[in-house]
């Protein structure tokens, strides 16, 4: 498709309004989702430190191949109003998703290809029962993620 200028216009503008109409929608939940990143940053750092320790002792130990990769915080696949990361381990994945309406979820671990799951919801305000959750989360996810 070439450059023709008044086509290229009129899209330009429909997209410009249509940015608008959207960005507008999505301001009211704005401090909720600013509150959901906040949270989702500060789980991804307290697992970030936990997997350098992991990572450090099966490299010392000579078991690379068991090393684990943490993803960047970013926008939910699949909720626009959440964020998540991931945490892999070559084709086994878990994912910790943080809802602006006020849960936090950790999936799984499962197979890329497979259906996610098992799922665990915790709200907000249950700090201690996430706390209690997070390490065998991550306990189940890499021993699932080492076995042959």
């Amino acid at each position: 498709m070439g450059k023709n200028n008044r086509v290229q216009k009129d899209l330009t503008l429909k997209l410009v309004s249509l940015g608008q109409r959207l960005a507008k929608r999505e301001l009211v939940h704005a401090v909720s989702l600013g509150e959901a990143q906040r949270r989702a940053i500060e789980i991804h750092g307290d697992i970030a430190d936990a997997l350098i320790a992991y990572n450090r002792e099966v490299e010392k130990a000579g078991v690379p191949q068991l090393r684990v990769e943490q993803s960047p915080v970013r926008t939910d696949e699949k909720h626009l109003r959440s964020i998540q990361f991931d945490i892999k381990r070559g084709r086994y994945t878990a994912i910790v998703t943080v809802k602006s309406r006020g849960g936090i979820t950790l999936v799984g671990p499962f197979r890329a290809g497979k259906s996610e799951g098992p799922c665990k919801t915790f709200p907000f305000d249950s700090a201690e029962e996430l706390s209690l959750a997070l390490p065998l989360f991550l306990e189940n996810f890499l021993e699932e993620a080492a076995t042959p």
